[in-house]
């Protein structure tokens, strides 16, 4: 006998010892409990098989985020923090989609802007837009955010790797689509792209 038949007597023994309980205290049968009992033994069965039917690796924890008007997201493991934009200094001499350079807890910081980079609506700076700093082993930066819809878990096989209507460099850096549209960018290969490495000296 495997473990799981062991288990399902054991529940199974228990129930019954219940069910007579219920029957001696009501003095006849009492169909409402044991159905009640089957019941609860087989959504014991169901939570038992439910950890190897949806494994933890199907799943992507991503911080969610408003950018022009569109809602993006990246892997949260890519993200060290998310702070809000009190202010940066612009830095001459770089690409249109570099905003400036901020301190963060003693680090200079460059701050893209995607808005600029992805061709997207760009209604300015307000004092509620927000960077999500993204940290790899060989560089950081933080993104310009318009506003953050926090912590979302997405399913990895329901990403759409492939959209029409997504093309340029938005595609470039696509991990996928989620069925509500939402663009998730690959954090690894923004983070690997030397062209998003600014030299600030």
């Amino acid at each position: 006998m495997n473990g799981s038949e062991s288990d399902d007597q054991r529940w199974a023994d228990m129930l019954r010892r219940l069910a007579d309980f219920d029957r001696r205290l009501q003095g006849g049968f009492a169909p409402a409990a044991e159905e009640r009992d089957q019941r609860l033994l087989e959504r014991t069965r169901a939570w038992a098989v439910a950890p190897e039917a949806e494994q933890p690796d199907g799943w992507l924890e991503v911080l969610a985020f408003n950018l022009g008007g569109e809602t993006y997201a990246v892997a949260s493991e890519h993200v060290a923090l998310v702070m809000p934009l009190s202010q940066y200094t612009p830095l001459p001499g770089t690409p249109p989609y570099v905003l400036g350079i901020v301190n963060v807890r003693g680090r200079i910081v460059s701050v893209l802007d995607l808005r600029v980079l992805f061709e997207l609506p760009n209604e300015g700076l307000s004092d509620k837009n927000f960077l999500a700093i993204l940290q790899g082993p060989e560089m950081e930066f933080g993104l310009l955010i318009d506003r953050v819809l926090g912590i979302r878990h997405i399913h990895r096989d329901a990403l759409q790797k492939q959209v029409a209507n997504l093309t340029g460099i938005r595609s470039a850096y696509l991990l996928g689509v989620t069925a509500g549209q939402w663009t998730v960018l690959d954090g690894a290969r923004l983070l690997d792209d030397p062209g998003m490495r600014v030299i600030v000296e």
